[in-house]
């Protein structure tokens, strides 16, 4: 085999390996439901690898990147922001120009 023949197999070698730990990422994806007390339901997905939350919230997809918190994490962007304690507790939503309100996972 030639030098340019390795060089292709081990490259195809890489993609299939790349292809396979991207599958399996995505398999150990993180879902969570969850009810608010003014009535906002919403599901956010973490998913390893990515620090954004996603979540599903008024009928559309948002991502959000991940802020520097104190105690937990936060994350926001296009109006919304969520807000996960790290000592258990309600997680905190804050959208569409409402006041924040609290939030259990279903």
């Amino acid at each position: 085999m030639t030098r340019r023949g390795v060089k292709l197999v081990f490259g195809a070698a890489i993609c299939v390996l790349g292809a396979m730990t991207a599958s399996t990422s995505a398999s150990a994806q993180t879902f969570q439901n969850y009810r608010c007390a003014d009535g906002t339901r919403f599901i956010a997905a973490f998913y390893p690898l990515d620090t954004r939350a996603h979540l599903q919230i008024d009928g559309g997809p948002v991502t959000l990147r991940k802020r520097l918190a104190w105690s937990g994490a936060r994350y926001s962007g296009e109006g919304v922001t969520l807000t996960i304690p790290k000592a258990g507790g309600n997680v905190i939503v804050k959208h569409a120009r409402r006041p924040a309100t609290a939030c259990e996972a279903l």
